[in-house]
């Protein structure tokens, strides 16, 4: 990558020395696809992310296959990674998901909760407080296993069938979440709705309540063209983890009106110019996102990945 394809970095006062990624392509980046992705393709994307520099990587879901067909082959795929020195999330959805996990010996997991009763009975078939209490068996377990526990909450800035989310009910969530022994929650713009007003409200009431910002992630989804202004918002108050998807693959099969998340190149552009630091090298990365595209049968939807691949013809 020429030198006039990075970013001039002027470092902000204000905001982290670092941010971690927590790269979601290979998980919630290709649940949606329809056509099945081999097994060998996805342990490539996973391994290339590494190589890129990104060091916490989402690698597939345990949830039953009916669900999402494009990960049934999780026991074939994690083999095939955990030999790499990241940490390799896998989403897990129940107890027998939980055994799997711990049976392929994955020491980091993620469950997916909700902020609203509407998502948790179209997502989990329960209402709000059920699936709460289903978790919290799993959460014990694994954290009696050593595993580290992040708890997704989606639905934190509105709902396609409840529309706006009350901050008081999104807060209530993360503490029980926090209270059961997650030791860290990535709030969840599953529709993209969100403003960066709305983001630094919940963030100031989740501190008044309790919760450090230090045990908080964002996942914003651009819907609206906010990811980035979103994200910006969650810096400026000092959340040093963020969400993002290599060449912003990826949505929510849940909900319908949600579009692809933030774009992993997009974001360390803006982290990059910011005079953030993240490990990540953008155009090993970007070339990824080519690569994973052309797999895919079509270009990426990252506006920072088709500038650079454009300069590079």
């Amino acid at each position: 990558m020429s030198a006039d394809a990075l970013p001039m970095a002027v470092p902000a006062t204000n905001l982290p020395a670092r941010v971690r990624i927590q790269e979601v392509g290979a998980r919630d980046g290709l649940q949606n696809e329809k056509s099945p992705v081999p097994t060998a393709v996805k342990a490539e994307f996973i391994r290339r992310l590494a190589e890129a520099g990104l060091t916490t990587i989402e690698a597939t879901s345990l949830v039953h296959p009916k669900w999402v067909p494009q990960l049934a082959d999780a026991e074939e795929l994690f083999p095939l990674v955990r030999d790499l020195d990241v940490e390799l999330p896998v989403l897990v959805p129940n107890q027998h998901g939980l055994d799997r996990a711990l049976a392929l010996g994955v020491r980091s997991i993620v469950v997916f909760a909700s902020a609203t009763e509407s998502f948790a009975k179209a997502n989990l078939n329960r209402s709000l407080d059920e699936s709460l209490s289903a978790f919290e068996p799993v959460v014990r377990r694994a954290k009696d296993a050593g595993v580290h526990v992040r708890s997704y909450v989606s639905m934190c800035f509105g709902d396609p069938w409840e529309g706006a989310v009350p901050l008081h009910q999104v807060t209530r969530v993360c503490k029980a979440l926090r209270e059961m022994g997650c030791d860290e929650l990535g709030l969840g713009d599953t529709i993209g709705v969100g403003t960066p007003g709305h983001v630094r409200a919940l963030l100031r009431l989740l501190n008044e309540e309790g919760i450090a910002t230090d045990t908080i992630g964002v996942h914003f989804h651009d819907t609206y063209g906010q990811a980035l202004a979103n994200t910006y918002a969650a810096l400026e108050h000092g959340v040093t983890t963020v969400d993002s998807s290599a060449g912003g693959l990826g949505g929510c099969p849940y909900a319908k009106s949600a579009t692809g998340n933030l774009a992993t190149e997009d974001l360390v552009w803006m982290l990059h110019g910011l005079g953030i630091e993240t490990g990540v090298d953008l155009g090993r990365l970007t070339a990824t996102s080519v690569w994973m595209a052309e797999k895919l049968g079509r270009p990426s939807p990252s506006r920072t990945v088709r500038a650079l691949s454009h300069k590079d013809q």
